[in-house]
């Protein structure tokens, strides 16, 4: 038993010290990230620096703590000479103690109290270093939850740096709102100049609902910090944010967007509500705050629409609304798949159908995957002829070699990521296409090479590709590998299907085809059940009319018995 525990301790701390290691490799890896991280922090500590002169300043005490004839619980003293103005008459000195410890404050003061604080030309440098202190711990957050253990992927650049851009709009929304008399009210009044909402639905529609997740965590705490930790705004934020992220992930067309908004506002009345009633506040001005997140809410859900599509077209990202339009089947390069290699059409189409299904069943991204199935063999389209689907009974690679053969069958792959740079295809698309044959070898054709010349190599008959990345693609390629296999089979009952699929499966993990792309046994027996549900519902068993015989075949058949 004793020694059960142990073991047990044992794999417990390999497994932490495996994963903490994973994060410090990939920490150490992404050079660009790790400089625009810098950079970030850089010029967020520079938007810091002109915030701290604004009303509710970052400062090393709070203005709302102190009040005429209270004692004092610290020393304040001033370390710059601050001269009097018409607003200010009182002038400070350096070294002077505005209040004392143990001691009542006067009414001067506490009006040089409120001129350190209100003063653009007073600067509280140990507070402006908690404040970076701040921020350096929340970046070293920020790339632990975007490393590729806890994201589960790349991070790509493109993609931190509009979230860096985005994080320091809201940074200073949140910082420089107060400078203006409609917002410097309450904390309630501050959450209607703040649209994190916006940011969050942009997130979550040109990435993925992970990355928009972790994303309103670092966002909350960066707008706690904005607002010298005003528990109220970092909450409403919070919750906002969240809630953006759950509305907008399954959406699937664009007015959908419009009922996000409606949805978003409403919600954000209802924390505005629970807020005041969990910090006992008045509700004297609640209608009109109320309307204000309202607004803020509805807006930032119109705004989001309007900006999608610029945004997806310069970042080729994998939205849901760029997809959907993709799926049209209507579109050109579909049409001009089925006109010339209608056999690569079809078997798209029956690819898309296992690659979506599955994708649903292990909770990977379904839209992406049909996507992807669509267009993964569009390489085939100028050579359509040499691919068996296509071809009516005679063989182009009958007449030549198989090295030439093989040139031409993995050329599709190569070309069809040249068309898909054309169409400007998202990325993740790109990804399947050039990915869904791996580097797995052309068996066929390596055979037949093979009795002609033993020595020859294998990398000469492999596709040029690199195994999938993803798990999206990787549920593509065995579709892909399954539905064409699964064609030759005789009279295909579901326990012959079962079996061959999962020897098809075994054949690409043996290879190392799916080590890369986060798929786990448990996925890859969901997978192989759905692909062999769908496959058994297509190739069930008909009952044979009278009236549908081959005439041809009848005829044989008495000529046969000499009748």
């Amino acid at each position: 038993m004793q020694k059960t525990i142990e073991n047990q301790q044992n794999n417990s701390q390999i497994k932490k010290s495996s994963i903490f290691k994973r994060l410090s490799e990939s920490m150490k890896t992404d050079y660009p990230v790790f400089i625009l991280s810098i950079a970030a922090f850089i010029v967020i500590g520079v938007i810091s620096f002109f915030g701290v002169t604004r009303n509710v300043t970052i400062a090393a005490f709070s203005l709302d703590e102190y009040e005429v004839g209270q004692i004092a619980d610290r020393t304040i003293i001033a370390d710059k000479t601050i001269p009097a103005t018409p607003s200010y008459p009182i002038a400070i000195h350096e070294g002077e103690k505005v209040i004392k410890k143990g001691f009542a404050i006067t009414e001067d003061g506490y009006k040089k109290l409120e001129k350190m604080a209100n003063t653009k030309e007073y600067i509280d440098y140990r507070a402006y270093a908690n404040l970076l202190l701040f921020l350096f711990l929340l970046m070293i957050l920020w790339t632990l939850l975007y490393s590729d253990v806890l994201l589960g992927r790349k991070l790509a650049f493109k993609e931190l740096f509009l979230q860096i851009i985005f994080f320091a709009v809201i940074y200073s929304c949140a910082m420089y709102a107060p400078n203006y008399q409609l917002f410097s009210q309450s904390s309630y009044h501050l959450c209607i100049a703040i649209p994190s909402a916006l940011i969050i639905f942009l997130i979550t529609l040109l990435f993925d609902e992970k990355s928009s997740i972790f994303f309103s965590i670092v966002l909350s705490l960066g707008v706690l910090c904005a607002t010298n930790y005003d528990v109220i705004v970092f909450l409403f934020t919070f919750a906002t944010c969240f809630s953006a992220t759950r509305i907008v992930r399954k959406i699937s067309t664009r007015i959908d967007m419009v009922f996000a908004s409606l949805s978003i506002a409403a919600i954000n009345v209802v924390f505005l509500f629970l807020l005041k009633v969990l910090f006992n506040d008045s509700f004297d001005d609640f209608g009109i705050l109320a309307f204000g997140v309202a607004i803020n809410g509805f807006l930032c859900g119109i705004l989001a629409l309007g900006f999608i599509t610029p945004f997806e077209q310069i970042l080729n990202t994998a939205s849901v609304f760029r997809l959907m339009d993709l799926s049209d089947l209507n579109n050109p390069t579909m049409r001009s798949l089925l006109l010339n290699a209608s056999g690569t059409y079809n078997h798209a189409m029956m690819v898309a159908t296992l690659a979506e299904n599955a994708c649903n069943a292990i909770g990977a991204n379904s839209l992406v995957a049909r996507v992807g199935a669509y267009y993964h063999d569009i390489g085939k389209m100028d050579q359509s002829e040499y691919f068996v689907e296509n071809q009516n009974g005679q063989n182009k690679h009958d007449e030549i070699n198989p090295s030439l053969s093989v040139s031409v069958i993995r050329s599709h792959v190569k070309k069809g990521v040249e068309k898909a740079h054309q169409l400007h295809l998202p990325q993740a698309i790109i990804d399947i296409i050039a990915e869904h044959h791996g580097n797995s070898v052309i068996a066929y054709f390596y055979n037949e090479a093979k009795q002609q010349n033993p020595d020859v190599s294998e990398e000469d008959f492999s596709y040029n590709g690199v195994p999938p990345s993803t798990r999206e693609s990787a549920v593509v390629m065995l579709a892909d590998t399954v539905e064409a296999a699964c064609r030759t089979l005789e009279k295909p009952s579901v326990s012959r299907l079962d079996k061959f699929i999962q020897q098809l499966i075994s054949g690409k993990m043996e290879h190392h085809q799916l080590d890369n792309c986060n798929l786990t046994f448990k996925d890859l027996t969901t997978i192989r059940e759905t692909f062999v549900t769908i496959l058994a519902g297509y190739y069930h068993s008909r009952i044979e009319y009278p009236d549908q015989k081959d005439p041809e075949e009848d005829t044989k058949k008495k000529k046969k018995h000499g009748k």
